[in-house]
């Protein structure tokens, strides 16, 4: 039977109007999605936030906790009649306060709909408690509790970071993660973990009648959802020695890091000046206040400055050397109080002459390595110096320099390592020489890096040729660090020399006073400390104090680097600093002949020799 054009368009019809009913059924009936959507008018979503994951140290010691703060949210579209004066006088704030506040809501009542905004941040208890027994009165006005950091420890405010509400632009950025009102870690650890540290927000579901008052729960909690805390996050951090640390270097300008040389943990990482945890627990109230610091507080020395090394640079050029050939333990070199070349000078203190590679170590000789420099750049091995210098370069870079280690913490340095094509353009090819760079020598020039490079050059000197990538934070329930972090990076010079320069720096800290070696202030009875100083100069004030040592000479169980800005010589202020915090963290306890000692460093006052300038 031939069906006709009019019933074929019935059937149509009926086929569509069958599928479109189905379809509403679905979405009415079955599917929840549109009825739960949250800018539904006849639901109201209870924002549950959750409890922020804890960040512990190394020994399970709480760097940063929580505690409970109160929010007073409004849904200005809930609002009736109040007694302004009265609702002033429970929340402690002025009238106006809160007349302008409901004058921006209403100006703003269209895009607000029937959201629930904040209107205070962080009520005291007292406060909140008071508003809680008269909130009957304020319909449209509720207290919501979330958590906010606390900080048992003052310990590491720039490592730590700080948590705050999250902007427009953080927003923009992550569109389907935050909502206004929501908060996020911004800087250090908060900020490179937050994904693990939020956890997930929850919500509870209830329904409006059609007075607008809220009269049940939505299906008696049914699709309501608990909020999911944050993580637990296990830092490599010891805290006592990262207070202790802060302590050491209160009131100067520079950076304190340590690392176990066995994992790569960092145990200590100080900028200074620093963030006081105080600070960090109430940002917003003192965000100007730090950011107009003219020590630039948030700034984290330890990572973003990048620093000559100075003379700590000698033991890679010592042991590129001695992988090159061009010098031996027996090598020895002259000294007349520095390296001549032609009408030219590289100054260096008086001691004996010649000497060879050992005690150029333990007397810290820049003529030494002027004459070790000089003889790579000019190795007949290579057609060119160019090719000697990009062997160098590339040398060099084997220990980490000029590259970012890639560490877990945010905002690394990766500093400069100069080659060939630098050089090239600068003097243009064939325009320089050896001599022409020679204060590479002494870790002078072009040279630059961060004092986490330089506690993890002692790291690897102290692990005899390979280093761990430094990093931040260890493995713990529910949180695998990447596996790059537990691999061996080997540098380019064969583990069989490095005990040949580490006796230079057994013999720097240990050879006893009027020896020669620079850094015998280190020293500590039984620690067998292993050190290197360096004067780094600088062109804008007083040179600055450097120093790196492990310990123990054998099986090291701590590196360390120290760095102070405009403090002079390195025995001065960075080897006495950097000897007590090896000394405190493997003792737990400064030795009584040595707290004279520690007081100087405690009351040493340096920030009047920096240049800043000021706004």
């Amino acid at each position: 039977m031939t069906i006709n054009r009019k019933n074929k368009l019935l059937i149509g019809l009926f086929t569509v109007a069958t599928i479109l009913l189905a379809r509403i059924f679905y979405i009415q009936i079955i599917e929840d999605d549109y009825k739960l959507s949250a800018d539904n008018n006849t639901m109201v979503y209870s924002i549950i936030y959750p409890t922020r994951g804890i960040i512990n140290d190394r020994y399970g010691n709480i760097l940063v906790g929580n505690k409970v703060a109160y929010d007073l949210l409004v849904t200005p579209r809930e609002v009736s009649a109040f007694d302004t004066l009265e609702l002033a006088r429970v929340l402690d704030v002025d009238v106006n306060f809160i007349q302008e506040k409901m004058a921006e809501y209403k100006k703003n009542k269209r895009r607000i709909g029937w959201q629930s905004v904040v209107m205070i941040k962080q009520m005291p208890q007292q406060t909140y408690m008071k508003f809680a027994e008269l909130s009957y009165k304020f319909p449209g006005f509720r207290g919501q509790a979330r958590s906010i950091r606390e900080y048992p420890y003052n310990a590491g405010g720039n490592l730590l970071g700080y948590v705050s509400e999250v902007d427009a632009r953080y927003l923009e950025k992550h569109p389907d993660e935050y909502k206004m009102g929501d908060y996020a870690g911004m800087t250090g650890i908060e900020a490179a973990r937050e994904a693990d540290l939020r956890g997930e927000k929850g919500y509870h579901i209830y329904l409006r009648d059609s007075r607008n008052r809220i009269e049940s729960r939505y299906k008696d909690g049914e699709l309501d959802k608990e909020a999911v805390p944050g993580k637990d996050v296990t830092t490599t951090i010891d805290a006592e020695l990262q207070h202790y640390g802060q302590m050491l270097m209160e009131n100067k300008v520079g950076s304190l890091v340590a690392i176990e040389p066995s994992t790569g943990e960092i145990l200590t990482m100080v900028s200074s000046p620093g963030i006081d945890v105080e600070m960090l627990a109430d940002i917003g109230k003192h965000y100007k206040e730090i950011a107009s610091n003219p020590y630039k507080p948030m700034f984290n020395r330890a990572v973003q400055a990048p620093y000559p090394p100075g003379s700590v640079f000698k033991l890679v050029n010592a042991l590129i050397g001695l992988q090159e050939g061009v010098v031996t333990p027996n090598t020895f070199h002259p000294c007349s109080k520095g390296y001549h070349f032609g009408k030219n000078k590289l100054g260096c203190h008086a001691h004996k002459s010649p000497l060879n590679l050992e005690e150029s170590i333990m007397m810290s000789c820049n003529a030494y390595y002027c004459y070790v420099l000089r003889d790579m750049l000019e190795n007949k091995d290579f057609s060119s110096i160019d090719q000697a210098m990009d062997h160098w370069n590339e040398a060099v870079r084997s220990f980490g320099f000029g590259q970012k280690l890639g560490s877990d913490f945010p905002s690394e340095l990766g500093g400069f390592i100069p080659d060939s094509k630098y050089y090239n353009k600068v003097y243009h090819k064939g325009g320089w020489k050896a001599t022409t760079v020679i204060s590479l020598s002494i870790g002078q020039g072009e040279i630059g890096c961060t004092p986490l490079h330089l506690a993890n050059l002692c790291a690897t000197i102290a692990n005899r040729g390979y280093y761990y990538i430094p990093h931040i934070i260890k493995d713990s329930e529910g949180i695998a660090i990447d596996q790059k972090y537990k691999e061996r990076h080997y540098t380019a010079v064969d583990t069989t020399q490095f005990p040949k320069v580490i006796g230079g720096m057994y013999r720097a800290v240990n050879s006893g006073f009027g020896s020669g070696g620079t850094a015998s202030i280190a020293a500590v009875e039984g620690l067998d400390i292993c050190g290197k100083t360096g004067t780094a100069q600088n062109p804008h004030g007083q040179d600055h104090s450097v120093f790196i040592c492990f310990a123990p000479k054998d099986n090291p169980k701590i590196a360390v680097a120290a760095y102070v800005e405009n403090g002079g010589f390195g025995a001065t202020w960075a080897a006495p600093i950097a000897s007590l915090l090896t000394e405190m963290y493997l003792n737990r306890e400064i030795s009584p002949q040595r707290k004279d000692l520690e007081k100087r460093m405690l009351d040493g006052y340096l920030l009047d020799r920096v240049k800043v300038k000021k706004k």
